[in-house]
């Protein structure tokens, strides 16, 4: 076959076409040859366009000179009138499955021509590259069409196309609908069902045509067969239908029927899986035909297995040699192979949706095909379904609908093949008037348009739409539109943002307040495009625009707060402490009881009340630490360090007459040893004061290591006696010509300072444990004090003239019990303790 098709690009002298003569051309723009079909490929078919409206077409041209090769004048006119008939019954025939004319036969001397809707190539030109490629070594390969030699080579491209097994599918079924309708409602027999009358258009749909040999049915039963001439090499080849695909009971017994159609697909079929080759090749030999018929079964048998499964019963079924066996095509098309496939189906209405009325189209592109395009091949998106979309796309009632599959298909298709299929034709809808559902649905995808779209000019066209959109009064639209603005920040300049897109967006909001869904756009919007604003746009439009949201909405409260929690991140937004704390949580905490909350939105509330108590806190912090900084404040006291005398540096301050000499042990120390040996103050003058006799000072070393926190000069127990010179007699606690003794806590053990102040003894402080010596009298340290201290009370930071034992007693009785503890347990061991030590001295 593949040789045989050599002399396809043959034609007439260079420089000249036969189509410059025929009538054809006044009304159609003619290219490069594309394909070759008909009885014996004579037809060539070439690519053209309409000069009225620039519509695609095919021009099928016929040059009579091949016919005159054949040396019997009779016999071209033969042929001619034979290809006129056809395409007088392609004219009648108006079906979907059926090869489309546009413009009837013109005729000239040297040709015929006719064009047709574009066509891909014929079955024959793919099949039979197909055989080439499957032949192996043995002979010539062949798909039976029996032609002379002068008929073109088919182009390059039918080389390179290869059929998907849902092509092949969905192609058997196109020819066995076609097969029907003109049995079933024409009566017609085609009689000439093989590869050169099959064509594959444009948009991938197969066609039946070559109706050059067709006969009627028998008027009283169709089902009954019909007497016709069977084939015979005493007629032109060009004249007759394919030897190859001839049914046997036309050969045999010259009857002809439904099932002699069916035949001749079954034929078809097995020549589609089987590389192109005819199960019978009988090189228009009615004998070599005769001896291929008998072998016929076992030649079934070996290519069944590559057939598909379902398909293979009803192929055998259509190859039998009994006709009766033979489904009809209205069996056929109800076998599983074709009805279980939902993207069959799809396919297959959308052939015929040029028949349907809007409302069906809308629910098909709407649901249908949007569902079932994800199982079409990416092949036939471009081959099959993208040519059917882009015709609906110029009806504005269906154009809604149409937008559904076709932004699917944009969303995942690439950036070349959207450049190349679908952005010129598509700009067309981006321009032009649309109605309200149409617009929604493309603001609602816009993003996915952008992204395929990569030239500025064409980006600032989409954009358009966006912008042209906030001008509407519609709220659909308007809400669109903020929507929209969430998927394409990204893609919108600066400039636009705060000019446009910000003013429009509160002018929005300012005319519907009251409406929740716009108002939820609008906070998304806000939301999206707030770290593309300036402060002063927070400060003048956004924050007042936060004001007035009415909280009543969960979901509105939850993206208010989603804002406010950008506008805490960065300070240079704006949200200053002032307002938080007199605009912001005023309104936000009562939403914090809504019980229409959920978990998430209320802790995205409680978490940004948080983060605003926290700056406010630290904000007011730092500026009342500058205040008090800056202005004196008298209730500020300084530290007591500040002002020791350990941390002055002064000269040493020396006082006349003075003489320090050594301790001695106390009166009090003296009465303790001596009652040590009863059983009650025994123990407690042991435990109390020390009960080691050789240690005088242990007394003094168990206070300061029983309280460490005190200072030392608290737990010294037994000063160091100080004589200075008289100073006045009538000075209780000082002598003629000295100055009163006093001992600061402040000063170290050895150093003393006078005072001009006359000491005296302090009253209810209990008893102190040591002695001062005065002009040869000693004076006791009431002891109770120590008691107090140890357990927590304090004392003095100077030492004084000491009261006489029995004032103190007294002064010790007149004391609280629970004062010894400075809390609630009076009645505890320092109540037994205080009983104790009253008896003790009382004694004395």
């Amino acid at each position: 076959m593949f040789s045989k098709l050599k002399g396809a690009g043959g034609g007439a002298a260079a420089g000249h076409s036969p189509l410059d003569t025929n009538p054809i051309s006044q009304y159609y723009e003619v290219g490069k040859q594309t394909a070759c079909a008909g009885p014996g490929l004579i037809w060539k078919i070439y690519d053209a366009v309409r000069k009225s409206d620039r519509k695609e077409a095919s021009i099928f041209l016929f040059e009579k000179r091949l016919a005159e090769k054949l040396h019997k004048p009779k016999r071209k006119d033969t042929v001619c009138e034979v290809l006129r008939g056809s395409v007088r019954q392609l004219e009648r025939f108006r079906h979907p499955r059926i090869l489309q004319v546009l413009h009837s036969v013109e005729e000239c001397n040297e040709t015929l021509a006719f064009a047709s809707e574009p066509i891909l190539a014929s079955l024959a030109n793919i099949l039979a590259y197909h055989e080439a490629s499957g032949s192996g070594a043995g002979g010539a390969p062949t798909t039976g069409a029996s032609h002379p030699n002068t008929v073109t080579r088919p182009p390059s491209h039918a080389k390179d196309y290869s059929f998907l097994d849902l092509e092949i599918k969905y192609g058997l079924l196109q020819l066995t609908e076609a097969l029907s309708y003109l049995h079933y409602q024409h009566h017609m027999l085609h009689r000439h069902v093989c590869p050169a009358s099959i064509f594959v258009n444009k948009r991938g749909v197969w066609k039946l045509g070559g109706l050059e040999f067709t006969e009627r049915l028998n008027e009283a039963d169709p089902t009954e067969p019909v007497p016709i001439t069977p084939w015979t090499s005493r007629s032109s080849k060009l004249c007759q239908p394919d030897l190859d695909y001839i049914a046997p009971e036309v050969q045999l017994h010259s009857q002809i029927c439904m099932q002699s159609d069916m035949f001749s697909l079954g034929m078809v079929i097995t020549a589609i899986f089987n590389h192109g080759r005819p199960l019978m090749q009988a090189n228009n030999s009615n004998t070599s035909f005769q001896r291929h018929l008998e072998t016929l079964d076992e030649h079934v048998k070996m290519v069944v297995p590559d057939i598909p499964l379902p398909l293979r019963e009803a192929t055998v079924r259509l190859l039998n040699k009994d006709p009766k066996e033979r489904p009809t095509a209205q069996l056929l098309t109800l076998i599983k192979y074709f009805t279980t496939d939902t993207v069959v189906t799809t396919l297959q209405f959308l052939d015929v949706i040029q028949m349907k009325d809007p409302q069906q189209k809308n629910a098909f592109y709407r649901q249908t095909l949007r569902d079932s395009l994800p199982y079409i091949p990416r092949k036939l998106w471009f081959q099959h379904v993208w040519p059917c979309l882009e015709a609906e796309m110029k009806q504005s009632e269906v154009l809604a609908a149409v937008l559904k599959p076709i932004l699917l298909m944009i969303e995942h298709v690439g950036i070349e093949e959207y450049e190349m299929y679908i952005q010129e034709s598509f700009r067309t809808v981006l321009t032009s008037p649309k109605t309200i559902q149409a617009t929604v649905c493309l603001l609602e995808n816009l993003h996915i348009i952008l992204e395929k779209t990569q030239k500025d000019e064409a980006r600032a066209e989409v954009l358009r739409v966006l912008y042209n959109a906030f001008e509407s009064t519609t709220i659909q639209v308007q809400s669109a539109a903020l929507f929209s603005v969430t998927n394409v920040a990204d893609y919108i300049d600066e400039q636009a943002i705060r000019h446009m897109i910000l003013p429009r967006t509160v002018s929005v909001f300012n005319q519907n307040t009251a409406d929740l869904k716009i108002t939820i756009a609008v906070l998304s919007c806000v939301e999206r495009i707030l770290d593309r604003l300036d402060r002063p746009l927070i400060l003048d439009q956004v924050l007042p625009l936060l004001t007035e949201v009415r909280l009543s909405d969960p979901e509105i409260m939850y993206r208010v707060v989603c804002i406010y929690a950008l506008l805490l991140r960065d300070k240079k937004y704006g949200l200053t402490v002032n307002h938080m704390a007199t605009r912001v949580m005023p309104v936000l905490l009562p939403q914090t009881v809504n019980p229409q909350l959920n978990l998430e939105q209320f802790t995205m509330l409680l978490q940004v009340l948080r983060e605003m108590l926290e700056q406010i806190d630290r904000n007011q912090r730092n500026k009342l630490k500058l205040d008090n900084m800056s202005l004196p404040s008298p209730e500020r006291r300084p530290l007591r360090h500040l002002f020791s005398s350990d941390n002055m540096h002064v000269p040493p301050f020396n006082i006349p007459n003075l003489r320090v000499e050594q301790r001695k042990t106390s009166s009090a120390e003296d009465m303790a040893r001596k009652n040590s040996t009863g059983s009650y103050s025994g123990i407690l003058g042991g435990w109390w004061f020390g009960g080691s006799s050789n240690s005088p000072d242990s007394n003094f070393l168990r206070v300061q290591n029983a309280l460490p926190i005190r200072r030392l000069s608290d737990n010294t127990l037994m000063t160091p006696k100080i004589r200075v010179a008289h100073s006045c007699a009538s000075s209780p606690g000082g002598s003629p010509g000295g100055l009163p003794i006093r001992r600061h806590s402040s000063i170290g053990p050895q150093e003393r300072r006078g005072s001009s102040t006359n000491l005296s003894p302090p009253t209810g402080a209990g008893f102190y444990h040591g002695s001062v010596s005065r002009e040869g009298s000693t004076l006791s340290v009431p002891a109770a004090y120590l008691a107090r201290s140890m357990i927590g009370g304090s004392m003095p930071n100077t030492s004084s003239s000491t009261p006489f034992l029995s004032s103190s007693m007294s002064s010790l009785r007149s004391r609280r019990p629970s004062a010894c503890l400075g809390g609630s347990q009076g009645s505890g061991l320092l109540q037994q303790l205080g009983t104790g030590m009253y008896q003790l001295f009382s004694g004395r």
